[in-house]
């Protein structure tokens, strides 16, 4: 008996791998999981996108960092302007359309490094995303 009520609360008390939209300060997009945190944002007053991805196992120094969307638009993007601070890689652009788009419309991603990855789901990102996009466009309509 006592099972039965006990089974519901653990539901309730385990963190929700939710992706989740914030306009305040700036424009940001969240989600957390086991696996890494994420948090993609736009600051209107530099006019750029950041994503920086935080591992519980670190991020070693490596020549290039890499995303990889997988899903029905699946795609790669890569750079070498990244930087690593302890748990946490960042990378910043003036633009971010295929970030975005590989966030929307896949079903998960995975960040990587040459010897490092994580991978993280995509379930429940389109509609949040595109709150984060209309965040980035407010100020500029």
């Amino acid at each position: 008996m006592i099972m039965r009520y006990l089974i519901p609360l653990l539901f309730l008390a385990s963190p929700a791998a939710a992706w989740e939209f914030t306009p305040t300060p700036i424009c940001t997009l969240t989600h957390t999981e086991a696996s890494a945190d994420v948090a993609v944002t736009y600051d209107h007053a530099t006019g750029l996108y950041a994503i920086a991805v935080t591992s519980p196992s670190g991020w070693p120094a490596s020549p290039a960092f890499s995303i990889r969307f997988d899903g029905p638009r699946s795609n790669i993007i890569s750079t070498e302007r990244h930087q690593t601070d302890g748990p946490t890689l960042t990378v910043s652009d003036a633009g971010f359309g295929n970030v975005l788009d590989g966030l929307e419309f896949n079903s998960t991603a995975t960040a990587f490094t040459q010897t490092s990855a994580v991978t993280v789901s995509l379930d429940g990102a389109a509609e949040p995303v595109q709150q984060f996009r209309a965040c980035t466009q407010a100020l500029a309509a």
